[in-house]
């Protein structure tokens, strides 16, 4: 047996197996990004979302943001696209700040809702992705809303609607133009701030003043019921004494004559009020009636 020949047999056989797995593996390859490209899920947003769709090709093509995005409804898209729902409904924001400061040095606290509007969901993904509000909306708000406070005194800021009113316009016209300015593709509904709340001390403050004013006007108040009963009484005694000098009475005589008045008064309210058998007078000291009840 030729030992030449016989090398040269299993070099080529050996050839022949590896370009079987060669091929073997080619057509794996193949088979496997046809199933990849083939397959596919669906994207279905919901009332008031879009579904921006984000291309990710697997081994060939170029990638990124498709221009339209989907609408309410169902699509269906390749695999290895990833999809980003959009609300593009009216959204509320509520934000608390802390320690705003006034015009008169005091630190306020402020509850404030602002309402946006996505306009352009692919734009907003694309260039400002998913958590836009916090990264490019709410320092820029609250920095607005410092300056705004900045303007305005504590007691009219916590108490004066038109403070709150005059906030609420400067940062709503302030924040516009800086999404304008931002290329936010986003539109301002409204901003409203709530009224300031002072710290604890001015708080307690405020409250130990306004019960001073208070307890002020009831002294106030009691003193003029004290002088128009003094004012009532002199009245009454001028009005007396002029009576008594008409009549040519002596102080002696007016007093009985007042005295008499109001025996008479005495015996109208009994007669009124004892009817015959409802009262029994006991002879003594006093004649004040018993009244018999059930008689």
């Amino acid at each position: 047996m030729d030992y030449r020949a016989t090398t040269v047999s299993w070099r080529f056989l050996q050839r022949r197996v590896l370009m079987s797995f060669k091929k073997l593996g080619f057509l794996a390859l193949v088979a496997f990004v046809s199933i990849s490209s083939s397959a596919c899920h669906s994207v279905a947003p919901d009332a008031g979302e879009e579904a921006v769709l984000i291309q990710k090709p697997m081994l060939f093509g170029s990638g990124g943001v498709v221009s339209t995005p989907v609408k309410t409804g169902r699509t269906y898209v390749a695999l290895t696209t990833q999809e980003v729902y959009v609300n593009v409904q009216p959204q509320q924001f509520a934000i608390h700040f802390e320690d705003m400061m006034s015009s008169d040095g005091v630190p306020l606290d402020f509850d404030a809702v602002v309402r946006l509007q996505i306009t352009n969901s692919v734009m907003m993904i694309e260039k400002f992705g998913v958590d836009w509000f916090n990264r490019n909306v709410q320092a820029e708000l609250a920095n607005r809303v410092r300056q705004a406070v900045r303007k305005h005194g504590m007691n009219e800021t916590a108490i004066d609607t038109r403070a709150i009113e005059e906030i609420d316009e400067e940062v709503t016209e302030s924040l516009g133009a800086y999404l304008l300015e931002a290329g936010l593709p986003v539109r301002l509904i409204a901003f409203t701030v709530g009224k300031a709340n002072p710290p604890d001390a001015v708080k307690n403050q405020r409250i130990a003043t306004a019960t001073e004013q208070q307890r002020l006007m009831t002294e106030q108040q009691r003193k003029l019921a004290e002088d128009a009963r003094l004012d009532a009484e002199k009245s009454k005694a001028l009005a007396d004494n002029a009576y008594r000098n008409m009549m040519n009475l002596s102080p002696a005589q007016f007093l009985t004559l007042e005295t008499i008045k109001r025996d008479l008064e005495e015996i109208k309210m009994k007669r009124e009020v004892c009817a015959p058998g409802k009262c029994t007078f006991i002879i003594g000291a006093s004649t004040a009636p018993t009244i018999s009840v059930g008689g």
